[in-house]
């Protein structure tokens, strides 16, 4: 179940978009550095808003590099950094793990998966109309949501595209992704 990271990205300003780096750096309990996400405390803005005093869940947002192959089949041809994810990955099942999941991204940085993005309608106007590629309902009604999971840094380190990662599960019982 291990992977290989393919890009990793961040932006010091408010923007949907994150350009790719060559590598960027984790700093345990913030984030990465130099982001505008990072932080003990929340830093999107609509959760600012609501309470500046939340912990911060969403330090580092991950995606799996399958879906813009998914949403490119479907229209909408989407690049690293496009979404507002920091790090992309490729051969991980990110959306499948349980919360609280270990990724070793690269020699040294470790990260916990805290949840699921959230996605808003901030992605129609990046592309009207793929949103609902990334937020749709299963045969049963229930919502699904694609744009990737949301992590907090337990080990800092540099982390770059093609570096290695490897899953470590929590102990069981497993518990299944929910938004954050």
């Amino acid at each position: 179940m291990d992977g290989t990271v393919t890009a990793v990205c961040s932006s010091g300003d408010h923007t949907f978009r994150k350009p790719p780096r060559e590598s960027v750096t984790l700093l345990a309990g913030l984030g990465v550095e130099g982001d505008v996400h990072a932080g003990v405390t929340v830093r999107h803005r609509s959760r600012v808003a609501r309470d500046p005093s939340q912990p911060n869940l969403r330090q580092v947002h991950l995606i799996h590099e399958e879906l813009f192959a998914e949403v490119a089949a479907a229209g909408f041809p989407v690049r690293p950094g496009e979404l507002g994810e920091n790090i992309t990955t490729r051969g991980i099942d990110l959306l499948g793990l349980p919360t609280g999941t270990h990724l070793h991204l690269g020699a040294e940085a470790v990260v916990e998966i805290t949840g699921l993005r959230n996605p808003c309608v901030q992605i129609d106007g990046f592309q009207d109309g793929l949103l609902q590629q990334v937020v749709g309902r299963d045969a049963a009604g229930n919502v699904v949501r694609k744009a990737g999971v949301m992590s907090v840094v337990l080990t800092g380190g540099a982390v770059r595209p093609g570096d290695p990662v490897a899953v470590v599960l929590p102990d069981a019982p497993h518990h299944p992704l929910q938004p954050v």
